[in-house]
């Protein structure tokens, strides 16, 4: 009941090249450890529903996931960020493009996006 992001994205050798190859920095929200290396990916569930159908089970779930990427500087956060969504656009469709911002705690870029993503049960 969630979508595949991090075996989707720990499949991509260009994410692997950016986030990390033995053990790439992905993270559901709320997760990364602290002091976390950057560049690094944060999801979250933002909203989701089944396909439902009169007289017949759904057969996919429908989400929208926010994606955030946070790194160094601007542009290394802007290069993850397009990995990511040439990774999941195959996929998925992005919904919006959420801006950069500095993360007053880290002092970190951040990167933001959503995605629509269809997932078949």
């Amino acid at each position: 009941m969630y979508p595949p992001i991090f075996s989707t994205l720990a499949g991509s050798s260009t994410v692997n090249s950016l986030l990390g190859q033995a053990s790439p920095r992905i993270y559901p929200a709320g997760q990364a450890p602290q002091g976390s290396e950057s560049p690094y990916v944060v999801h979250q569930l933002v909203t989701g529903s089944p396909e439902n159908y009169l007289g017949n089970l759904p057969d996919l779930d429908s989400y929208t996931v926010q994606f955030d990427v946070y790194a160094a500087t601007v542009g290394d956060a802007r290069r993850v960020a397009l990995a990511v969504r040439d990774v999941i656009e195959p996929l998925a469709h992005v919904a919006r493009w959420g801006g950069e911002t500095r993360d007053d705690a880290s002092g970190l870029c951040r990167y933001s996006f959503d995605v629509s993503w269809r997932v078949p049960r």
